[in-house]
């Protein structure tokens, strides 16, 4: 049921079929929703998210060529960078921390570079360790945890619909 909101609230109900015939993997859901969150979040006072928005993995990419094949298939521009490292933050708009960066976790939540990027993760408490939004995989579903607190320090909010999706709000 909730992949059936998230779908019809961004608008896939066409890759909702897919994922429910099994041709949408985990990873698959998880990059829709990276690649549709920029548009129900509030950005700095006054600022849009940039015509071709940066999309930042950092560590192991577990989207493989997902994001890249996302951005063919919509037309929608958008650059993907991988980061390795503490360097590279500089043109990121939202920043995928992988799981293979849990035990850096908290260490890289802290950097002041990280100001004004939505930060977005599927390692499990990363939304109440200070992250933005964490996707979340219950069964055969993606949900999403939001720490709005965070967002708003950070120059960033959520709009309501991205608040009333969310299984749990940090406020």
């Amino acid at each position: 049921m909730l992949r059936l909101v998230i779908a019809t609230l961004l608008g896939l109900s066409s890759l909702f079929a897919h994922a429910q015939s099994g041709a949408v993997s985990e990873y698959g859901l998880k990059a829709v929703l990276l690649f549709k969150l920029p548009q129900f979040v509030y950005w700095p006072q006054g600022d849009k998210l940039p015509t071709t928005p940066v999309l930042c993995v950092q560590g192991a990419n577990p989207f493989g060529g997902t994001l890249l094949q996302l951005v063919r298939n919509t037309g929608i521009p958008t650059e993907i960078r991988q980061i390795e490292g503490s360097a590279g933050y500089a043109g990121c708009n939202i920043l995928f921390i992988s799981r293979s960066e849990a035990a850096q976790m908290d260490s890289l939540l802290q950097r002041p570079a990280l100001r004004n990027i939505l930060t977005v993760s599927d390692i499990p408490g990363f939304a109440r360790a200070g992250g933005m939004v964490e996707l979340v995989l219950e069964g055969d579903t993606v949900g999403i945890n939001l720490n709005r607190k965070v967002a708003q320090r950070q120059g960033l909010d959520f709009n309501a619909q991205l608040l009333r999706l969310a299984q749990r709000v940090e406020q």
